[in-house]
């Protein structure tokens, strides 16, 4: 652990106007707040806080920074208060503690809950000031290297997924390699620990059996170089385990078979030497096709840059080589902590935290834990590939993405109104996937709204919170004018007329905050026609009130329509549970879903088309089949076997053709699902008895 003059000391050689005062205050006020707290390591808690501040020293960060390092644990682990610490260390610090404090004592009913209410305190602050996520960082790499000392594997393992999950990836977008190779071989020991220990040793292996082998090329990398007239500085080393085990999991391939488990830096002096050195190296050595990446003319979204190739070494091995210039270097070693050093506190990128933006944006639309969640770690820990606009403007997206991710990554209006789109000059489906350096054209329409059915391709967390955030609002609509409907005729069976007095007190008798409250309880059927007549008029129901039978049986859900409101199966398809489905909305009337193959839709014109899906329950439905069995005693018999085998119930049965050698029968059959009505052909087509089965 740092002594208190030590870590002075550090931040005073990087940093001479310091605030060594604020420092010393943070050090003596956080000893003596944990006082005789322990960690699991059996060391004095302190000594995690003096050891945050420790690594963000190596980051060159400023003094607030460093005492908020130092102070970050006393409001959730001791009796110290945020005022407290506003009047020993002023506002800045307070805030900063603040943010990166935990919310421990919140009330929630879920794990899931708690994460998620813990993350979106901590990204409001972290878009408000960068440096509460530095600290948390820091705060994280630092409880991942003590990890093995807590004895709960449980609580070994969650700490581990999320810091794989969350941590690791927010110090990738910031551009913070170190933390996040890191963090990433940490967490990796803890959820596989067999995989570890399995690369590990294949790694020592190797670098048995090649001797020095790193050292060897470095040096002859460095040689090759400076007789071609660049000055290099170049450092060579093995992946890390956990990139090894990605690469291995994503090409299905063993240890023996990766071919490029080596990497190397070389850092030359200007951008101008990048490219020299890039065509020296490739003049030397062959270049393996589809390797080489530019990361200079078009930078990651973090900032990153660099030229990235692989080529095939005289040792006969296949080496990845990074090239950049000492500036890049630095942005690459510190990312966008560079931008929060002493000397430059008051930069701040906007490209680099746009992306911070997106997560706050997703904040603002997630109704539930899960839903942030979800959509978070989809903002940060996915590959990216690039487009572009017409206008040649530079568009990242996680492999995967549409044209409608392309769309809400421009601008979120941009993805509401979206109605088609050209990729390369070319209309594409919305749910094409785009590729590295295609151009995007959306076409927009101000009458369009988001569809449902994007959830089902859009792959970014921005654009399934946008979707869902609209999906949510339109549901509430037609909630409320379908209970107003209910209300309506529920009003109409009472013997005499109500005005808005009658509505006010039922609102109160039933404790129901607002009428558009009260509507959508009438629509869900949580306030039965019974409760409102009472409500309404007291004694007007009697007992003799029918209630109105359900829309549509329970066994049978569908997504992408406002629960409680009305549907028919359409008769012209009989759709099945496993069928593709849409469905086609009138005014006034049940919306009628049809197979996405109907020849009837052809006649829904005038009707608004739902993309809709078999909800995950969804059990049961009609087929309507077509069997041609042989004229020969026994054949009928055959069939309806076949049915009762396969457990399914025969609706009805009818003689539609009798043609001498054969007879055809129209069979309505109650079937469970798709799969249920494949098998079912497939046994009758096996019958001797059966001439042909059709589905119609």
């Amino acid at each position: 652990m740092l002594r208190q003059y030590e870590l002075v000391e550090r931040v005073k050689s990087y940093d001479p106007e310091a605030d060594e005062a604020l420092i010393n205050r943070a050090y003596v006020f956080s000893m003596q707040a944990h006082g005789t707290q322990k960690r699991a390591s059996g060391d004095p808690y302190f000594s995690h806080p003096i050891e945050v501040a420790g690594i963000l020293t190596d980051l060159r960060l400023d003094d607030e920074t460093i005492a908020t390092a130092i102070l970050h644990d006393t409001i959730e682990d001791t009796v110290a208060t945020h005022e407290e610490i506003e009047a020993k260390f002023g506002a800045n610090v307070a805030r900063l503690v603040d943010g990166v404090t935990k919310l421990s004592k919140i009330e929630a009913q879920t794990e899931n809950q708690r994460a998620a209410e813990n993350l979106r305190k901590f990204l409001l602050a972290m878009s408000d000031d960068i440096r509460v996520l530095l600290v948390k960082l820091a705060d994280r790499l630092h409880n991942m290297r003590t990890l093995h000392f807590i004895k709960d594997e449980d609580k070994r393992r969650r700490i581990a997924r999320e810091t794989m999950d969350i941590y690791a990836p927010l110090a990738e977008r910031i551009g913070m390699y170190e933390f996040m190779n890191e963090m990433q071989t940490l967490a990796f020991r803890q959820l596989e620990p067999e995989a570890y220990e399995s690369i590990t040793k294949r790694l020592a292996q190797l670098h048995e059996g090649g001797g020095d082998r790193i050292a060897r090329i470095a040096s002859g990398l460095k040689l090759l170089l400076s007789r071609n007239g660049i000055e290099s500085e170049v450092t060579g080393r093995e992946k890390h385990p956990y990139s090894i085990w990605r690469k291995m999991a994503e090409r299905h391939i063993s240890f023996e078979q990766l071919s490029d488990v080596m990497a190397f830096r070389v850092i030359v002096p200007s951008t101008q030497d990048c490219y020299k050195a890039l065509g020296v190296i490739h003049a030397r050595w062959p270049m393996v096709p589809g390797r080489f990446k530019d990361y200079i003319s078009t930078p990651k979204r973090n900032g990153y840059r660099s030229l990235h190739t692989s080529v095939i070494h005289a040792e006969n091995m296949r080496i990845e080589i990074q090239i950049r210039s000492a500036d890049m270097h630095a942005q690459a070693e510190f990312g966008l902590a560079a931008h929060w050093a002493y000397k430059q506190a008051q930069e701040r990128p906007d490209t680099q935290v746009r992306w911070i933006r997106d997560l706050i944006e997703i904040l603002d639309t997630a109704e539930s834990p899960e839903e942030l969640l979800e959509h978070t770690r989809m903002a940060m820990y996915q590959d990216r590939i690039f487009a572009f606009t017409p206008k040649g403007e530079l568009i990242q997206l996680p492999k995967g993405a549409t044209p409608v991710d392309f769309a809400y990554a421009v601008h979120t209006d941009l993805g509401d109104q979206t109605v088609g789109a050209k990729v390369n000059g070319r209309v594409v489906p919305l749910r094409t996937t785009i590729s590295n350096g295609d151009q995007v054209q959306i076409l927009k329409s101000k009458a369009q709204e988001p569809q449902p059915g994007w959830l089902n391709f859009v792959v970014t967390g921005k654009a399934r919170a946008a979707v869902r955030r609209f999906v949510r609002h339109k549901e509430r609509d037609e909630l409320i004018a379908l209970g107003r409907k209910l209300y309506d005729e529920i009003v109409q069976r009472l013997p005499a007329q109500l005005g808005e007095e009658a509505l006010r007190n039922a609102m109160q008798r039933l404790k129901v905050g607002d009428e558009a409250s009260l509507m959508i309880a009438v629509a869900r059927g949580t306030i039965g026609d019974v409760a409102l007549m009472e409500a309404l008029m007291p004694g007007s129901a009697g007992g003799d009130v029918s209630t109105k039978p359900p829309a549509q049986r329970e066994a049978i859900s569908i997504k992408g329509l406002t629960p409680g409101v009305a549907f028919d199966l359409a008769q012209c398809c009989h759709p099945l549970p496993g069928d593709r489905i849409v469905g086609l909305r009138r005014p006034d009337e049940a919306i009628q879903v049809h197979t996405i193959d109907c020849v009837n839709l052809a006649d829904g014109v005038d009707a608004d088309w739902v993309d809709l899906a078999w909800g995950d329950k969804s059990d049961g439905g009609t087929a309507r089949l077509s069997v041609v069995l042989k004229n020969e005693p026994g054949s009928l018999a055959v069939m309806s076997g076949i049915f009762g085998a396969h457990k399914a119930n025969i609706l009805n049965l009818r003689l539609t053709n009798r043609d001498g050698a054969f007879h055809t029968f129209q069979v309505d059959l109650e079937v469970h699902d798709l799969q249920h009505l494949v098998r079912i052909l497939a046994a009758l087509r096996a019958a001797d008895a059966v001439a042909s089965a059709e589905r119609l």
